[in-house]
């Protein structure tokens, strides 16, 4: 697995019933760290709104997530808008929904469809892009071995992160997981070159 769906920006979405307002975020962030900061801006930005609702999903594997009802029903707010995130396949993905009360109850069945349909609203605004999933390799070699090396990066096209020439030359490349296995093998190949990572 080498690549995942994520959002582009921040996307926003509105949804109302019974004169509840929900008002929902769609965030790109990458750590849980990322996660509480737009989270306890979000809670700072909307203090007078009633709730302010999450879920999360972070990683390309997709197996770090949270769903944060906020003071609501349990299950009636951050599940749903999890759903959505698992519906539509992202990753790396904050969905904030803010709900200012109307003075109507909705119940929990209510609340469940105005938080799911809340979140596809902040989806349908969002722009998704495919991301890979790349690895780092870095290695040594001496200088006479440059051009075969060059050949290499040139074939399989991979990212020149970092390169140093002093003594011996060093480099470090990244690549879509998934070709890493074959530019391994090819510098593998290279007569001096060592591969440290």
């Amino acid at each position: 697995m080498d690549s995942y769906k994520t959002i582009a920006r921040i996307a926003e979405g509105t949804y109302s019933e019974k004169r509840s307002k929900f008002l929902a975020f769609a965030i790109p962030v990458t750590t849980v760290d990322e996660v509480k900061a737009y989270v306890a801006e979000y809670q700072k930005r909307y203090y007078d709104a009633r709730h302010a609702c999450y879920a999360y999903m972070l990683g390309a594997e997709r197996t770090d997530f949270r769903a944060n009802d906020n003071g609501e029903p349990s299950g009636t707010a951050g599940k749903p808008i999890l759903g959505q995130i698992n519906s539509y396949g992202l990753t790396n993905i904050l969905i904030i929904v803010v709900r200012y009360f109307g003075g109507i109850k909705l119940g929990t069945s209510g609340l469940i469809v105005a938080y799911r349909q809340a979140a596809i609203e902040a989806l349908e605004n969002a722009t998704i892009i495919e991301r890979t999933v790349d690895d780092d390799i870095s290695f040594t070699f001496e200088f006479p071995m440059m051009n075969a090396v060059m050949k290499i990066v040139k074939d399989l096209n991979p990212q020149i992160i970092a390169q140093g020439y002093d003594t011996d030359c060093t480099m470090t490349l990244r690549i879509r997981r998934g070709f890493m296995p074959q530019l391994r093998e090819r510098l593998s190949k290279v007569e001096t070159l060592r591969i440290e990572s």
